[in-house]
């Protein structure tokens, strides 16, 4: 049975002692709802450190228990911006009724006259100062009043429950999940409105900021075509710089292959099914998983079979696998990643979600083609059914090519669908951002200057897009 801590013996003593010496029923009825609020204030306050500082394993165990406390927990994370506003909004009122209590508590507790006697006294010590009388007894009940409640703020509203709510986040946030509820119900227009604007607010300062740094970008694109020369192989430099200018703003999901192209085995296959593979992609480097991709095991290097080539179909390659792995989240940028790389000393790495599975994986050539442009060996094979250029307004394109890729095979600015993009990374995660559904074959979408059309769809993707230059 779950129950609210309940105030400390000490505490009530406290309190029960205290309420003689303010006097009237009408003071210690002030007094003790002083003290409530200052409890309520505390105990809000830590809530917030309490259900944002759950991890998300805690979240996770939450979902699966059967405790109401859970479920309340749960579906108020998955509200964050509103049970934000919903603390904030509650500890302000809370804090207010605190400084008007407060007032009137030492107003009643010291006197007027007292206040007055202070501002006589200070007057007779300091007669050139050009203020009143009641003025300077105003100003000195204020400021008791603001040092009073600014230490019982910081203090047992603050600090405390805070640090509290740091080390017991799971017990406190099962205690505050019920009255958090009902405070989001009651106070939903007004938590609704603050969420409103503050998005509003932070659109426009985005905008502002990713304007400001186009602008800046621009203005060093345009230095760089004048600074290169025009001689035969500039086009070739001039990419290279704007491409190096743009390199830490590239995301690994940008230049990731995405899981359903990466070719990699199941560590549960033969010997020979496994030769067979590696002949088949041509790779140096195979992932092996266990059961699905979201459970990779290591890396197999190709060249660790070399020495065993000879060996029979029951050869236990499994102890050839090299288990360090590095992850790297889908947001990781790529200059960050080729940090990563060379203290590493490895080429590969696997690109997760923000649910732990496996997006893909991205390799050291990945991040050196962002800047230098595709590189191929003897062994790469020519990808002429990535795209077909029909004329030079219209292009075909596979739906998985990335965006980057589709911009410069274009001519165009890789930023130039950024504002539409949302979260895709590719043409046909582009579209889908768009229309909000698979479209139709032969469904159209028009994006400022360019026109998409889905060449080929099939029931789970759409496979083909043409990319018209209007």
């Amino acid at each position: 049975m779950e129950t609210d801590p309940p105030l400390s013996s000490s505490s009530l003593c406290l309190i029960f002692l205290l309420i003689p010496l303010i006097g009237s029923a009408a003071l210690a009825f002030a007094f003790l709802f002083l003290v409530l609020l200052i409890v309520s204030s505390a105990m809000i306050s830590g809530s917030e450190i309490a259900f944002f500082s759950l991890t998300h394993n805690e979240l996770q165990n939450l979902k699966t228990e059967d405790k109401v406390s859970s479920k309340r927990i749960v579906y108020l994370r998955t509200i964050p911006r509103s049970l934000l506003a919903t603390i904030l909004i509650s500890n302000n009122f809370i804090n207010i009724g605190i400084v008007v209590l407060s007032d009137f508590l030492i107003l009643k507790t010291f006197g007027q006259a007292t206040f007055n006697g202070w501002a006589h006294q200070l007057l007779i010590q300091f007669d050139w100062l050009p203020i009143t009388q009641d003025f300077l007894t105003h100003a000195i009940n204020l400021t008791i009043t603001v040092m009073g409640v600014t230490f019982l703020l910081v203090l047992f509203g603050e600090v405390t429950p805070k640090i509290y709510a740091r080390l017991n986040n799971l017990q406190l946030a099962r205690t505050m999940s019920g009255p958090l509820l009902v405070m989001s119900r009651i106070l939903k227009p007004a938590s609704n409105t603050m969420v409103r604007w503050t998005n509003k607010i932070e659109k426009r300062v985005n905008a502002r900021s990713l304007t400001a740094s186009d602008d800046h970008k621009s203005e060093i694109d345009q230095a760089i075509d004048l600074a290169v020369s025009s001689d035969i192989g500039s086009e070739e430099e001039i990419d290279i710089l704007k491409s190096i200018i743009k390199f830490n703003e590239v995301t690994a999901t940008q230049i990731m292959r995405p899981r359903v192209d990466v070719i990699a085995v199941s560590i549960t296959i033969s010997y020979d099914e496994l030769l067979t593979a590696i002949r088949n992609s041509g790779y140096s480097r195979i992932p092996v998983y266990d059961d699905d991709f979201d459970h990779v095991k290591g890396i197999l290097y190709a060249k660790d079979l070399i020495a065993h080539l000879d060996k029979a179909g029951d050869f236990k390659w499994q102890d050839l696998i090299r288990t360090d792995l590095l992850y790297v989240p889908e947001t990781k940028r790529i200059n960050e990643l080729l940090k990563d790389f060379q203290e590493r000393r490895m080429h590969m790495a696997i690109v997760v979600d923000e649910f732990g599975g496996s997006s893909g994986i991205v390799t050291l050539e990945d991040v050196m083609e962002e800047v230098i442009g595709e590189i191929k060996d003897e062994f790469d094979q020519e990808r002429e059914f990535d795209f077909v250029k029909i004329d030079k307004h219209n292009f075909i394109f596979e739906g998985k090519t990335l965006l980057n890729d589709v911009c410069r095979i274009v001519g165009i600015d890789t930023r130039t669908f950024d504002a539409a993009k949302g979260e895709s990374d590719t043409l046909a995660g582009l579209m889908l951002e768009i229309v909000g559904n698979i479209p139709g074959k032969g469904e159209e979408v028009e994006l400022g200057n360019y026109t998409l059309k889905a060449q080929k769809v099939s029931d789970r993707r759409i496979e083909k897009v043409k990319l018209t230059i209007n």
